[in-house]
Parts: C-alpha cells; sequence; structure tokens
C-alpha cells in the first residue's frame, strides 16, 4: 500500500507462520466459538455429507456486530440461496501463529471451500491454499490470490461512502453548522480512501461544509469513540459519520442533539433511528453465491475479485429496494443520491468518476489533475514495490492524503 502502511503490508507478505500444535478432537459439526481466551483456537466443525461444504473464519466474535456480523449474515444468505451447500464458521482466530493450523485442519476435514475474513489472514490462507489444490479459498480484503484455487475479495465501499457524504452535507447544511465529524479507525489506505469518498460527496452537496477527523487508533473502541464525539459536538459539528457501527446517540445518552451515520451493518440505524441519517453496510453474501456456484460447476476460486453496487454487493440503508429515507435526510438531496446511486448500480458511475480529477488535498496542493482519475492500485495504495511483488502495477497517486473539505488541521498520522 502507500508509504503509510507498506512496511506492515510488506512484513504480512513476506512472513510465514510456523505452527506445530495439535487440534483437538473433533466437533459435531455446525459453527464454534474460542471457549476461552488462553486457548489457542476454537474447537472446530466438521462438514456434512453430502453437501457443498463452506466454512468461514473470522478473527473475531459474530455476536459483536458490525465486520464479523456482516460476514456472518453473508453466509446464512449463502445457505439460504444456493441448494445443496452447508456452511460452517468459526470465531475468534485472532493468534497468528494458529491460524494455518486452524485453516489446514478445515482443509484436512474435507470443507471444500474457505473463506477467511480479514487482511490478518492473508498469509496463512496463500500457505494452506498450495498445500490443497482441490480446495476452494477466499481471503477478504487482502492482495494475495493466485491463477489456481485462492482468490482476494473486496469491495468498493468507497461509492456508498460517497452517498453517505452526500446526505451528511445535505443535514449539515440545513443544521447551519456546516460541520460534519469523521471517526476513522486507524491510518490505513483503506480508511483514508473511505474518508476522502466521504467528504468529496459532502462537498457535492454543501461546498461549504467542513469535515473534522478524529483517528480512533483502533478497530474497535467504543469507549474512545463516545469520547472523541462527545469533543466534536462540543465544537459545534452536528453530524457524526462513523467507520464503525457503534451506536453513538445510545453510548451518548440524552441531552445531546446530532444525527450520525453509522457503518457495516444495515440493522446499525435501529440502534437509534431517531438519530441515524443512513449506513453505509456490506451484503457479502451476493459476492458468496458466485464463487460457490462456480466451485459446484467446477472451478476453483481464483484472482482478484472487487465488487460494488452493480454486484449487490453494497448497501446505503432508506435508499435500497423496499427501504425508505430516515427522517432526518432533508427531502432535497434524496432524488440526487438516489440518481447517483442508480448510475453506480447501472456502472455509468464509478469509484473512479469519484475519483476524478481535478482533485486538491486539505492543503490547497492538485493531487489529481483534472481529466485524471485513479487507478485501483492508487486506491489502495499499493506501493510501487509491493506492486512488484504482487505482479500488479504499483500506484501513483497514492493513497496517502487528504481531500479538499477536510479541516486544515487534519492529518494522516505517520
Amino acid at each position: 500500500m502507500g508509504k503509510l502502511s507498506f512496511p506492515l503490508i510488506v512484513l504480512a507478505l513476506l512472513t510465514s507462520l510456523l505452527a506445530g500444535c495439535a487440534m483437538p478432537p473433533p466437533a459435531a459439526g455446525g459453527s464454534a466459538m474460542a471457549p476461552a481466551a488462553e486457548e489457542r483456537f476454537s474447537v472446530l466443525p466438521d462438514p456434512v455429507d453430502g453437501s457443498f461444504n463452506a466454512v468461514l473464519v473470522h478473527g473475531g466474535e459474530v455476536a459483536a456486530g458490525g465486520w464479523d456480523h456482516a460476514h456472518n449474515e453473508g453466509r446464512l444468505y449463502l445457505e439460504r440461496t444456493v441448494e445443496g451447500v452447508a456452511t460452517a464458521h468459526v470465531e475468534n482466530v485472532s493468534d497468528g501463529v494458529t491460524r494455518e493450523v486452524v485453516l489446514r485442519t478445515l482443509a484436512d476435514r474435507g470443507f471444500d471451500l474457505i473463506i477467511t475474513a480479514s487482511f490478518d489472514f492473508m498469509d496463512a490462507t496463500a500457505a494452506v491454499a498450495q498445500e490443497f489444490p482441490n480446495r476452494g479459498f477466499v481471503n477478504v480484503s487482502g492482495q494475495r490470490s493466485n491463477d489456481t484455487n485462492f482468490a482476494s475479495l473486496f469491495g468498493a465501499m468507497e461509492t456508498s461512502k460517497y452517498l453517505a457524504g452526500m446526505v451528511a452535507g445535505a443535514r449539515a447544511a440545513e443544521d447551519g453548522s456546516y460541520r460534519v465529524g469523521y471517526l476513522a479507525t486507524v491510518p490505513v489506505p483503506e480508511i483514508v480512501r473511505l474518508g476522502n469518498a466521504l467528504v468529496l460527496g459532502m462537498r457535492r452537496t454543501c461546498p461549504d461544509c467542513v469535515m473534522d477527523l478524529h483517528w480512533l487508533m483502533s478497530w474497535d473502541d467504543p469507549e474512545a469513540e463516545a469520547a472523541a464525539a462527545a469533543s466534536m459536538l462540543d465544537a459545534g459539528i452536528t453530524v457524526i459519520a462513523s467507520a464503525t457501527s457503534t451506536p453513538l446517540p445510545l453510548l451518548l445518552g440524552e441531552g445531546r442533539s446530532f444525527t450520525y451515520i453509522p457503518d457495516k451493518r444495515a440493522s446499525a440505524c435501529e440502534d437509534a433511528p431517531d438519530a441515524c441519517l443512513t449506513a453505509t453496510y456490506w451484503l457479502w453474501g451476493p459476492a458468496y453465491v458466485p464463487i460457490v456456484q462456480d466451485m459446484m460447476d467446477g472451478n476453483l476460486p481464483s484472482g482478484n475479485r472487487y465488487y460494488g453496487f452493480p454486484e449487490d454487493m453494497l448497501g446505503l440503508y432508506g435508499f435500497m429496494e423496499g427501504q425508505v429515507p430516515q427522517p432526518m435526510v432533508p427531502d432535497w438531496v434524496v432524488p440526487e443520491v438516489r440518481a447517483v446511486l442508480q448510475a453506480m448500480r447501472s456502472g455509468e458511475f464509478t469509484r473512479f468518476d469519484i475519483f476524478t480529477g481535478p482533485i486538491h488535498d486539505n492543503q490547497g496542493n492538485l493531487i489529481v489533475p483534472e481529466g485524471v482519475s485513479l487507478m485501483q492500485s492508487d486506491l489502495e495504495g499499493i506501493a510501487p514495490e509491493l506492486g512488484t511483488h504482487l505482479g500488479r502495477p504499483g500506484c501513483t497517486i497514492c493513497m496517502n492524503w487528504l481531500a479538499e473539505g477536510f479541516a486544515a488541521d487534519a492529518v494522516i498520522p505517520e
């Protein structure tokens, strides 16, 4: 990725995980959760005889909501949608030494498809895929893949964020504050990209709006998120967009008047419906289904897959089929958001159109010249050295800048 995370990414790509511990006795099947923090891995499921068997491996817990919850919803969608498919999932596989052990055991037990639900599994998935050439492997959010049985999978959440930014800008303009806050998790190119899409969408509907930025430096820290949100509200911000699904109004309690945009799951708005403007969320099921159908036809997954609205992999709460906009969304912005969403679904307006110049950074420097569009490696922050390792072009306008619209004092931590 870009200069911010390149050393970490290269380390992940070039480091082999060693495993030498024995597995516990087989479980009866179904999903499994690590029973205690000190245990090295959870009891693992067995495949179902006579079915196509897919297993999803999580680094965290489904019940915690957010990222892992969304993936589990995709697993259940897959099981409901494709006849003859049995699924299982394993949670809390967070220890680097045991990831290969878990994946190797699942493959050895006969699972046809193993999906690993985070970047942290990338190297372990690549290693085990080589050992089991007749099994299918998919890693979500990594960049490694092969041409035979290992695919990477991710999606253009930046398009949903752009739409959410349009809603946020409209609300802030209606409030008269012209201030939006972004609670970012960790300073990697993905989160920078999503923030830039958010601010560009905001400026489309509110050219005078400014977005404040707070880095949580964690993927999941509700206490820190609540404190940061309270600080933003004290500074006069009236709309907060978060990179997590934390129910901010519930954490902050009564007496705080603001609207917010949570992330990752469609049900996030149900936590605080009166304050929620919309939610950006993943629909992993529609991405899993074609992979399984291809495998049932004899084709193992391979290469890099990057999906979006045309593949029904993303959602914007209140604007999808059968949904209505939240009460606090200004009426005047609804037709424009729907029009851009339709253009995205048809492929007429893509992530590359969002990042087509001229685009300046929040210091006034021209980053993307007029008529120039970012490449996929630019969006992902794939530095040239890493691109060579992955067999793809590296970035030329790497995602290590903040777009105009962010407050002038907003920075990306080194």
